[in-house]
């Protein structure tokens, strides 16, 4: 058995697999395999420590996009099941433990390079000691509060994006209504997430009276954007007024003082939009609470890997703990 760990940060589209040595990923151990050519993840770990050459690793750290409990979780947008004492069986690591993807996205705060780390709302350096929130936009949504204990960092698993989206006005009434039609019921991650922002330009394109448009993936949306295609960019704005109303909304249950990460690749192609899409407007538009938000930094992660560091620092202090 090596004195490796075996990392796993399983997405909705992609796994990213990695190395980690004493709390740290292994130096170009990263690497990336679409979850659409795998019937599940056994066979994408066995594939990775064969081409990797990776001895018995001592332990593995998976996080999941999805509830856990009693170390078995289901995929939110995956048809893959993962159970931590099957991947124990089938990687031969001594130690398994599986977080929800939030969970190690929280443990990387404060070890992410502060090249990494574009600010949106700027504010003053954070209390060591304070509670932080990270939110997580990519192929789904959820967030998560990251809280400083006498006994270490504690990020407790949450599935956020299944709450409701919060509706304010007539059009977001409208845009409730065709989000139920399609899935039974309007939550954050419908709206905010990947598909999300498709469904949003689907909603205003209908809205328009011009459904038939209604055609192009999340990325050509984002590249209509960057081109100044006029429903484009109607379609960032209602993305960055109702995110900028589901964190504020976070940030009065968690209050985190510490500041608010966004991570994630939609949260990654929509910074450049936040601010002028009304994205501050949006968070501090809490009736006589709106100054009171002013108070929360909101910090854009550009590491893509960051839930491996997440993962990395996790299972190195239950490596120490024993």
């Amino acid at each position: 058995m090596s004195d490796l760990s075996l990392l796993a940060d399983i997405g909705g589209t992609n796994t990213r697999v990695a190395l980690s040595r004493g709390g740290k990923v292994v130096h170009g151990s990263v690497r990336h395999y679409p979850n659409d050519q795998f019937a599940a993840l056994e066979p994408v770990l066995h594939r990775y420590l064969e081409e990797t050459g990776t001895a018995t690793p001592a332990a593995a750290c998976l996080a999941m996009a999805g509830p856990v409990r009693d170390g078995v979780g289901a995929m939110t947008n995956l048809d893959w099941t993962i159970d931590s004492h099957v991947l124990a069986a089938a990687t031969g690591a001594g130690m398994v433990t599986l977080l929800n993807d939030l969970q190690a996205q929280g443990h990387a705060l404060g070890h992410i390079p502060s090249s990494a780390l574009d600010p949106v709302i700027p504010g003053t350096p954070p209390q060591l000691d304070a509670t932080q929130l990270v939110v997580g936009i990519g192929t789904g949504f959820n967030a998560a509060p990251v809280f400083q204990t006498p006994a270490g960092r504690f990020v407790p698993p949450a599935e956020t994006g299944h709450t409701g989206l919060p509706l304010r006005s007539e059009r977001d009434m409208r845009l409730g209504a065709f989000l139920e039609r399609a899935h039974g019921f309007p939550s954050v991650e419908d709206a905010l997430s990947g598909r999300g922002l498709v469904a949003l330009h689907q909603f205003l394109c209908a809205e328009a009276g011009e459904p038939g448009k209604a055609v192009l993936k999340g990325k050509e949306i984002m590249a209509e954007v960057a081109r100044g295609d006029a429903r484009a960019v109607e379609t960032a704005a209602l993305f960055s007024r109702l995110l900028g109303a589901v964190v504020g909304d976070l940030a009065l249950t968690m209050l985190p003082f510490g500041g608010i990460f966004l991570i994630g690749g939609v949260a990654r192609a929509m910074a450049p939009y936040l601010v002028g899409g009304g994205f501050v407007e949006a968070l501090r538009d809490k009736g006589r609470f709106g100054t009171f938000l002013q108070q929360f930094p909101v910090t854009v992660v550009s590491d893509d890997d960051a839930a491996l560091t997440g993962m990395a620092l996790h299972i190195q202090t239950l490596l120490t703990l024993g």
